[in-house]
């Protein structure tokens, strides 16, 4: 067993989950643990009481308690991004300026570590995307694995927190790009089911999934939120599939994923959502289509248009659709250039 220690947040470390933090410098001590520790007041942040959820700041002291061997300060694992992923994670690079960063993040790569993970996700290879700051970026929103599109990272804490806010009051404005089964009808509108997280899931989220409830079951149903999500068709290819731009009213996990579902109109290539099979309560088709067209999810946060945190000026960010999703826009000669950037502003159809 270790000794207790007092460790200093360093720079470029702050403005994170206390857990997080202790993860990185503590990869053998699980997230269980970690919640134990500070629930009996074993972990403690310039001498108070905390939270795995309670965010450190730079320079503030944490209390670490005794460790079981082999739990041993590893700060200096943070440096094994090899130069393949760091030229990869830096091509990824569509926007930078002194205080932000975007990514086209590809489809497969997690925004941030868990369960079998390692250090292959977004977070882990920040420090590839250093280039002239003295701290590595930090994530102020996330997407799931296998969403690609549009990331913004901030290169200062100053950033970071602006940015948060804007996200957290929803003063941004997000566009996504989706292929679907069959047509919606009608053709532009608002989905508003609630979520609600299904039982069973793993302790780390591992399988998570959501289920869609109606409105006025939102307030009586333990969990549940509520949601909304507006649509617009922009293009189809018959009655077999169609082009079209979501934007999440609300930021719920899953959320454009399962409200397509529940209306009927799974996302191509949602094993999750839409089934393996061609069957679907729509009148559309399922998830998959056939082919290569189904081997991947097809969802691409295409904009994200957000107040600059320092020039305050309106920053338009547009990420070019993967390879996977670009190939089936060939197939069905669907052309970006032919529809709005953003659709929800114009009389379109």
């Amino acid at each position: 067993m270790s000794r207790v220690q007092t460790l200093i947040v360093a720079e470029g470390d702050g403005d994170q989950r206390l857990d997080k933090w202790f993860k990185r410098i503590f990869p053998h001590v699980p997230q269980g643990r970690i919640e134990k520790m500070c629930r009996k007041g074993e972990i403690r942040v310039d001498g108070g009481r905390v939270k795995g959820s309670t965010r450190v700041e730079v320079g503030q002291q944490v209390r670490v308690p005794p460790l079981p061997d082999g739990a041993a300060p590893e700060p200096e694992k943070r440096s094994r991004v090899t130069e393949a992923e760091a030229k990869m994670i830096r091509g990824c690079v569509i926007y930078r300026d002194d205080h932000v960063i975007a990514l086209n993040k590809p489809p497969g790569l997690p925004v941030q570590g868990g369960s079998g993970q390692g250090e292959r996700h977004v977070d882990g290879l920040s420090e590839a995307l250093m280039f002239d700051a003295d701290e590595r970026p930090r994530l102020v929103h996330r997407l799931d694995k296998d969403t690609s599109g549009v990331l913004l990272l901030a290169r200062t804490r100053e950033a970071a927190k602006a940015l948060t806010a804007n996200f957290r009051h929803r003063e941004t404005r997000k566009i996504y790009w989706a292929a679907v089964a069959g047509v919606p009808h009608p053709r532009d509108g608002t989905i508003k089911f609630g979520l609600v997280k299904a039982g069973g899931h793993g302790k780390r989220g591992e399988g998570e999934k959501m289920i869609a409830i109606h409105p006025r079951e939102v307030d009586t149903t333990e969990g549940a939120k509520r949601a909304t999500t507006d649509y617009a068709t922009l293009e189809q290819a018959g009655s077999r599939c169609c082009w079209m731009a979501l934007i999440p009213v609300t930021g719920r996990t899953h959320q454009l994923r399962a409200h397509m579902a529940e209306i009927g109109h799974p996302i191509v290539g949602d094993g999750k959502y839409g089934g393996s099979s061609q069957e679907n309560l729509g009148d559309g088709w399922g998830a998959q289509l056939g082919g290569d067209i189904s081997k991947k999810l097809h969802l691409h946060a295409r904009s994200l248009t957000i107040e600059h945190p320092v020039t305050k000026a309106k920053l338009h960010l547009t990420a070019p659709l993967p390879e996977h999703m670009a190939r089936t826009w060939q197939t069905f000669q669907w052309q970006p250039s032919d529809v709005p950037a953003d659709p929800f502003e114009e009389d379109w159809g």
